[in-house]
């Protein structure tokens, strides 16, 4: 398991995105896991301010996870559905937060305790009070994991036109 820096990020792209298509290529909703679209957040995702990722693998990449740090303003937070939670309001507003974007791995790796190695390693350097990640309604094994982790539903977030898909957004502080 390692980090990688920014430039080292970039440079692995392919590899990461390959990554990305095994770990979602039998889930349901490819509209949401297209390799393309996935390369284009990606690349946006690498140049936000925070931005940290650890991945696992000898020959090839076998998994990873990122994220970056939210920003102050509260963008992450757009589309919220309901009212957010005042501590989560104020967490963010102080800089507190930081949002995993991303936690891959390939099934053949699944079980074995790769994708807990990874969250814990990538959320040591990140020291903030608070993390989020948003989770697909229908990927039972992630809501499963991160419910197991001690992690927290706080709402739904999503476009209210309905032209993107609606998904849980789930927290934990260092308090919990």
């Amino acid at each position: 398991m390692r980090r990688l820096t920014r430039w080292q990020a970039e440079q692995q792209r392919e590899s990461v995105a390959d990554v990305y298509v095994e770990t979602y290529r039998a889930f349901s909703g490819a509209e949401f896991h297209d390799r393309q679209e996935f390369v284009r957040r990606f690349a946006e995702d690498v140049q936000r301010p925070g931005f940290d990722m650890v991945v696992t693998g000898v020959a090839r990449l076998a998994g990873c996870a990122y994220g970056f740090r939210l920003d102050r303003e509260g963008g992450w937070w757009q589309g919220f559905r309901g009212e957010l939670p005042r501590e989560v309001e104020e967490l963010t507003a102080s800089g507190q937060g930081f949002a995993l974007a991303e936690l891959m791995v390939v099934p053949a790796q699944r079980r074995r305790g790769v994708a807990t190695a990874l969250v814990r390693r990538l959320l040591e350097r990140a020291d903030t009070a608070l993390v989020t990640v948003l989770l697909e309604p229908m990927d039972v094994p992630a809501r499963s994991a991160f419910q197991s982790w001690g992690w927290t539903r706080i709402g739904d977030i999503g476009a209210d036109s309905g032209s993107g898909p609606v998904l849980e957004v789930w927290s934990r502080t260092r308090t919990e």
